[in-house]
């Protein structure tokens, strides 16, 4: 079972992350769902038609400007981690909120470990899903690893000498 993080709490997951093969024949029309980026590249008058939540996600090769006249329909977009070291996503997540203002969920998908948290919150992430095989309680725990940040970043626009001023 997945391990979700969101609103820094554990909680139970709802939505189904669809895999990358699927088709649209074998989708339900209630459920949450997070459908890969050409499905909806594909589909994406049907799926907006449907009844329940929807959601889509990128591979770290995929680019948000793909889905950046769509972004209203999301409620949550999810960007995959293939390897914990593929730093792709994390470009696609700063875009999503500095460049196209998106208010809605960015979920972390996919290689996601411990020690990536802190930064992948800083860069706009919101929720993370871990994987099976890591503590999911310690992994929420490494988001007050640090109380102050020099940077400046999507969740704190201003470099700490800036706001000591």
């Amino acid at each position: 079972m997945q391990q979700l993080i969101k609103g820094d709490a554990l909680i139970k997951e709802t939505w189904h992350l669809m895999p990358a093969e699927t088709t649209l024949e074998g989708l339900s029309n209630s459920d949450d769902l997070i459908v890969p980026l050409n499905l909806w590249l594909d589909h994406s008058h049907a799926l907006k038609a449907r009844d329940g939540g929807l959601g889509v996600w990128l591979n770290s090769d995929e680019e948000v400007e793909a889905i950046a006249d769509d972004l209203e329909h999301f409620q949550v977009i999810a960007l995959n981690f293939p390897v914990f070291s593929d730093g792709r996503s994390y470009s696609n997540a700063r875009l999503l909120r500095d460049r196209y203002g998106y208010k809605g969920e960015v979920r972390a998908i996919g290689d996601v470990l411990r020690d990536q948290l802190f930064l992948m919150k800083r860069c706009g992430f919101d929720a993370f899903v871990i994987r099976e095989d890591r503590n999911a309680e310690e992994a929420l725990e490494s988001l007050k690893d640090f109380s102050e940040v020099y940077q400046a970043a999507t969740d704190q626009p201003l470099p700490l000498f800036r706001r000591r001023a």
